[in-house]
């Protein structure tokens, strides 16, 4: 059992050690296919491939065949080695060190160091980069974060450092046994110094890139295709099967449909409400996943009547979510009360008050609401709706429109933006009501709950409420935090910062030649050199 020095004196840590690598492993009687190319969908272009920039699920789904963090994942979700073959803690669970493989190369050949780390994380947190995701950093707990996010204290402040070479150690402000699970994040992920600081935000070019994952950037056509190409300096190529990745953007679900059909693409999505039909149709390749995501509709709190909480509560009561899950998705999504899906581990989904009326009560309840807050005939509320470009976005809005015109007699207008512009108008918080989705950054209730945290860089709304800060800053140290989740979502239930609509399924068409797809990964992170394709 290894060990380190703290305060003078020697603290056992409790040594974890993880399994090795999963290759992608071919079944008896398996032939591979000559050509290995998985070709997939995606629904927009990405704003960036910079890790430590990366706000999307998209992007961050090449991040993790770009690069490579301390930890990834397996199948179902567990932890396994990335650059880091095994980690210990001490007792307190607020030190941690990571032990990085020496064989882990950058695509150009210089071994990745945990130098390498120091720089990334200390660039999350810095005002200077501007990252929607530095308060990941003050969500994991890393000493001084929250200071230089503020800009009180520089980035070398930040609680990480390099022991030597390949010993990376990160120090904690408060206890945190699931902080492993928080380095599977992109924003956590290695990159080169050098690179970044020579050519700036050009780095990410293709030619210009240099990654440590199992791919590398091959070409990148904005608005049209991305293409990843096997990484030969990647410590595990040889298990590595799949030799090229290539992403079509394509905005129209049934577009993409069709190209699916015609063997263009070998994954895409389920059309909005197909979910059935095309199960019966084609039953090996559509598949429904748990996922851990939510679908909800933000207010923003600082512009009237937003600011009103019983014009939110109206909004959000006059939602007939079963209407939305049943009639116009179909496919195993479940109607949200709460902001936190069920499928978090060890989350208990409380019963909020609003969830055990009628739709019928509900509504009444909506119209008295609104009535209060000064609206009716001689007054009507005039919402917009903010949602980014997708034919599903569109159906839910045209469908809560409806909704709230029978229930409220009010009439509401749709605003649809490309996805780029749609983040820079929710971050600018030029918006009345947006569309949103939050898919966990790791598999803990606290990635769902931080976004209503009055500081969180994810707070488009702009809600504070000094409770639900407390309530998550004392959850970090809670052997059962539980009761203090259970009472945030009874806030965000009675306030209303953001309407829950469902959680998520990951409804998905995959060839039945695709083998290694994570099925029971309820985060849904899949990593290409897991998977390969059969002859067919």
């Amino acid at each position: 059992m290894n060990c380190f020095i703290r305060s003078c004196s020697l603290i056992f840590a409790s040594l974890m050690l993880i399994s090795t690598a999963q290759a992608a492993t071919p079944k008896p009687g398996e032939k591979l296919a000559k050509d290995q190319t998985f070709t997939y969908r995606m629904l927009d272009e990405s704003p960036t491939l910079d890790p430590q920039l990366i706000e999307d699920v998209a992007a961050s789904t090449v991040a993790r065949d770009l690069f490579e963090g301390l930890l990834t994942q397996n199948a179902d979700g567990t932890l396994r080695p990335g650059v880091a073959e095994r980690w210990e803690t001490n007792d307190t669970k607020n030190v941690y060190t990571f032990y990085l493989r020496k064989n882990a190369r950058w695509s150009n050949g210089d071994p990745v160091t945990a130098h390498d780390f120091v720089y990334a994380w200390r660039r999350l947190p810095d005002p200077k980069l501007a990252s929607y995701y530095a308060s990941f950093m003050e969500l994991m707990s890393v000493k001084n974060a929250k200071a230089i996010i503020k800009g009180e204290m520089p980035p070398t402040a930040l609680g990480v450092k390099a022991l030597d070479d390949y010993t990376f150690q990160v120090e904690l402000e408060d206890s945190l046994p699931y902080f492993p699970a928080m380095v599977v994040h992109t924003s956590t992920m290695p990159v080169p110094q050098k690179v970044v600081e020579k050519l700036g935000n050009q780095w990410t070019k293709p030619g210009n890139m240099v990654s440590n994952g199992a791919y590398m950037l091959k070409q990148h056509v904005i608005n049209e295709r991305q293409v990843r190409v096997r990484n030969p300096m990647y410590w595990d190529n040889e298990n590595t099967i799949i030799d090229k990745v290539v992403a079509l953007i394509i905005n129209d679900e049934n577009q993409a449909y069709n190209r699916y059909q015609a063997g263009e693409l070998d994954k895409t999505e389920v059309p909005t409400g197909q979910y059935k039909r095309l199960k019966k149709k084609m039953p090996q390749e559509v598949h429904s996943n748990p996922r851990l995501c939510s679908y909800y509709y933000m207010f923003n709190t600082k512009k009237a009547p937003y600011d009103d909480i019983r014009v939110r509560k109206a909004l959000s009561y006059a939602i007939n979510r079963d209407v939305i899950t049943r009639n116009i998705l179909g496919a195993g999504q479940i109607p949200a009360y709460t902001f936190t899906p069920g499928a978090t581990a060890n989350f208990h989904v409380p019963d909020v008050e609003f969830g055990k009326l009628t739709q019928k009560q509900r509504n009444a309840e909506a119209k008295k609401l609104l009535a209060e807050a000064g609206y009716g005939p001689g007054n009507p509320l005039k919402p917009t709706i903010l949602y980014n470009t997708s034919e599903g976005h569109k159906k839910i809005a045209i469908a809560i429109r409806q909704m709230w015109k029978q229930a409220l007699g009010i009439n509401a207008t749709l605003e649809n933006q490309e996805w780029k512009t749609y983040l820079t108008t929710r971050h600018q918080g030029n918006f009345e009501i947006a569309r949103a989705a939050w898919c966990g950054d790791y598999n803990e209730a606290s990635t769902f709950l931080d976004l209503v945290r009055s500081e969180s860089d994810q707070n488009d709304g702009k809600y504070n409420n000094p409770e639900v800060d407390r309530l998550l800053k004392q959850a970090k140290t809670m052997e059962d935090p539980n009761p203090n989740y259970t009472r945030i979502e009874e806030i965000i239930a009675t306030e209303f910062p953001i309407a829950p609509i469902y959680h998520y399924t990951g409804v998905l068409l995959l060839k039945p030649w695709v083998k290694g797809w994570p099925h029971h990964n309820v985060e849904e992170n899949w990593y290409s050199k897991d998977m390969y394709i059969t002859a067919h």
